[in-house]
């Protein structure tokens, strides 16, 4: 197990800013720290092995340690309300509950005092709906309706309490009744409790814990929540609802909370007389259809009134908000590059993992003023996908993995440690606990899968590296070769464009480019129309469309839409960004496929072994010579330690079809798949009975060449599994040599022939 743990609160850092490091021991009290540069991150013996080289600065040293815990869960405060127990009132709300089977109280609404059990809490318990009031002197009672509500299914539910004459009424009312179901229930009782009045603010979803957390969150969407002085009848529900509001309703409103405005901030709008506005916390989902959702409209910006639902979940998290431990400021002469802060706190053994690294890049300077000579070379650093792939579970939670991967899975300490604290949150890729899909995700908090030495159950046979160690396959590639270079990351590529990528002649991507958002998107092909270089060293790339959020750092969203490799599938209605409101899903839907950018577009995935590339007739076009300096074989990369062949893990090939410029040159094509190299869904409509590389002839990468308009040129290797076959004989090979050349000629600044090399008779 892991017995320590940490993340920064950044993942890019200029010189001569200051970056954070939170770090939280599961035993002792002190942890010693030193900053290192990351060269390679694979422990294979039939690698290069572990590099990392230590870079004294002023952090290196010994500090105080503690645990740091997680509270997790998602609600909404309003701070501003006064103790509605000091006289009658009633909550209204319609509710969608997705986790019933849940133990304990599911809080819809409490004003609580958790020191003194006192006030009230409104909420679901064993599927029923329920209220506990307490008088501060260690007495609680709870009122339950009786009847059990059912999942994903919408209800209309009332609550009233006058503290005085010691009245409640529960109502509870399906939206679609069935026969047979008895989920309706209407309750008047009278309590033996006076519930104190609590000064606190209300809470919505969640519920104050004695310990200083929040927790007996609602697993659930919550639409159209108000609360209205007096005692109130269920028919009150129906006119709350109507807009206008009812002439007869109007004095009484407390408040009155419309979810369908603003829906890309973290505010939730009163519009109530008093303006109590909520503040939602470890981001619930918003942009999610309500009760009256008709199914007319997709988009939530164009009929916003059907989008007034919020689904709060109890593992939602934005933000682990632990103290700082270690502050280091970057040296002012820190060349950029991929780096980490080194932290244990004594030996690891079989049973204990006693060191981290808490990786992150240190990028060129933020202002060109600033900046002086750049090198001619960046390394795009995939931040978005190590962000959409952070704490991916999907081997702990999910059926079936050993055989979808073709081998016996092995646990390691940071899977354990996953498997214990689920408060980490998952990956883009993962369910919570209620079977949604988790469309947000956050870098601040531990991502144990963001770190040199982890083994991931997606890489491969061999290193079984994938994401942020894969990368450093190709650091160490880069660092044996003396190539100088800047690391720029995802997230700067978002917030400064094309003007970030305008110092450099060529940009090198990591081995899985997957996500990216608009800017990105658009930032990389203006630097490409204007003659940048691409080399595209993965696969898989310009994949899904992500949003940023316009005001929190350090989170993306992703909405599964339509089509697409996916472990979840968006609910009908809800394929919009919350963000942003952009149409999400595939770059490929949105009229952008892959191959725009990079000339080859995803086709195959398979996790299992890896194949080689054969040689192909375009390998001998004179425009391809270069390529092929002191490179005369029929066989590309059949070795590697990412699957014993630089093809493997995610594939892409040239498409025409789908934007592959038409003067690209195939050189070299892969074959010999496994059954378990499948064919991509989006490539078929009706099912093929040969979806396995060993009898589909589509299931291949390929190694692109092509020149641009404006004098550059992308060359593109079709393979997450690439860069995993550089370091082979000591970096003597094919596959080494291919890059190496490219990268020699992408550096000389000659253009690229622009016109064609024939002319017409």
């Amino acid at each position: 197990m892991l017995k320590i743990v940490g993340y920064p609160d950044r993942y890019s850092v200029a010189p001569a800013e200051t970056i954070a490091f939170k770090v939280s021991l599961e035993e002792g009290g002190r942890f010693a720290a030193r900053l290192v540069r990351v060269i390679h991150g694979d422990c294979n013996p039939q690698g290069p092995g572990l590099k990392f080289r230590h870079v004294p600065t002023a952090a290196d040293g010994t500090y105080p340690g503690r645990r740091q815990r997680i509270d997790a869960g998602s609600y909404m405060r309003a701070a501003s309300l006064p103790a509605l127990a000091s006289g009658p009132f009633t909550f209204f709300a319609m509710i969608w509950p997705t986790l019933l089977s849940r133990a304990g109280m599911q809080t819809l609404a409490a004003q609580w005092d958790p020191a003194r059990q006192s006030g009230f809490r409104i909420g679901v318990a064993g599927g029923e709906l329920a209220l506990t009031v307490g008088d501060g002197s260690g007495r609680c009672v709870t009122i339950r309706s009786g009847r059990n509500m059912l999942e994903r299914h919408w209800y209309s539910v009332v609550v009233a309490l006058d503290p005085a004459a010691r009245r409640v009424r529960l109502d509870q009312r399906p939206l679609q009744p069935y026969a047979l179901i008895d989920d309706q229930a209407s309750l008047q009782a009278t309590i033996t409790v006076v519930p104190a009045e609590v000064s606190a603010p209300l809470l919505l979803a969640g519920c104050p814990e004695p310990d200083g957390t929040v927790g007996q969150h609602f697993d659930g969407k919550i639409d159209a929540p108000a609360l209205l002085a007096g005692m109130h009848m269920p028919s009150s529900h129906a006119a709350l609802l109507e807009a206008p509001l009812p002439p007869a309703l109007v004095p009484a409103v407390l408040a009155r909370w419309d979810f369908s405005r603003d829906i890309p901030s973290t505010t939730a709008s009163d519009l109530g007389p008093y303006a109590h506005t909520g503040e939602l916390v470890n981001l619930p989902a918003r942009g999610m259809k309500g009760w009256n959702w008709s199914g007319e409209e997709q988009a939530w910006t164009r009929r916003p009134q059907e989008y007034g639902a919020i689904h709060f979940h109890h593992d939602d998290l934005y933000d682990a908000g632990w103290e700082t431990s270690v502050a280091l400021t970057v040296p002012a002469d820190l060349p950029s590059g991929p780096y980490a802060l080194h932290v244990s706190c004594g030996e690891s053994d079989e049973q204990a993992t006693r060191e981290c690294y808490l990786a992150f890049f240190v990028r060129p300077p933020r202002t060109r003023t600033h900046r002086g000579a750049r090198p001619d070379v960046a390394l795009l650093a995939p931040t978005c996908s190590y962000m959409a792939y952070a704490n991916h579970a999907e081997h702990i939670t999910a059926r079936g993995a050993e055989l979808q991967m073709g081998r016996l899975l092995q646990f390691g300490h940071a899977d354990l440690y996953m498997y214990d604290h689920p408060e980490l949150a998952g990956s883009l890729y993962d369910k919570h606990a209620d079977g949604s899909g988790v469309c947000y995700s956050s870098r601040l908090r531990p991502v144990l899968n963001f770190m040199p030495r982890y083994h991931s159950w997606l890489g491969g046979h061999g290193s079984a590296l994938y994401q942020y160690n894969a990368d450093t396959h190709l650091f160490a590639w880069l660092e044996h070769h003396g190539i100088t270079y800047d690391v720029i990351t995802d997230e700067d590529l978002h917030e400064e464009g094309v003007d970030l990528l305008g110092d450099y002649r060529v940009v090198v991507t990591g081995t899985h480019p997957e996500y990216h958002s608009t800017p990105m998107w658009d930032a990389m092909k203006t630097w490409l129309d204007l003659g940048g270089r691409l080399m595209y060293l993965g696969g898989n790339g310009w994949y899904w469309r992500i949003a940023f959020h316009r005001s929190l750092p350090g989170v993306i969203e992703v909405r599964r839409a339509e089509d697409g490799i996916r472990t979840w599938i968006a609910e009908p209605g809800e394929y919009h960004h919350s963000f942003n409101h952009e149409y999400g899903g595939l770059w490929r839907r949105n009229g952008r496929p892959p191959n725009l950018i990079g000339s080859i577009g995803f086709i195959a995935q398979g996790f299992d072994v890896s194949s080689y590339y054969r040689r192909a007739p375009d390998a001998d076009n004179p425009r391809a010579a270069f390529l092929f300096h002191d490179v005369p074989d029929e066989k590309i990369g059949d070795f590697g330690l990412i699957g014993g062949g630089a093809a493997g893990i995610e594939l892409d090939c040239l498409d025409t079809v789908l934007g592959s410029p038409p003067n690209a040159l195939r050189l070299a094509s892969s074959e010999a798949h496994s059954p378990l190299m499948l064919l991509v869904n989006e490539e078929f409509g009706v099912v093929p009975p040969n979806l396995g590389g060993d009898t589909n002839d589509r299931v291949h990468a390929d190694l692109v060449f092509a020149e641009t308009p404006a004098g550059g040129a992308v060359f593109a290797t079709g393979s997450i599994a690439w860069c995993g076959s550089l370091s082979h004989n000591g970096y003597d090979n094919n596959v080494s040599r291919l890059t190496l050349n490219a990268l020699r000629r992408f550096l000389d600044p000659a253009p690229f022939p622009r016109a064609a090399l024939w002319g017409r008779s």
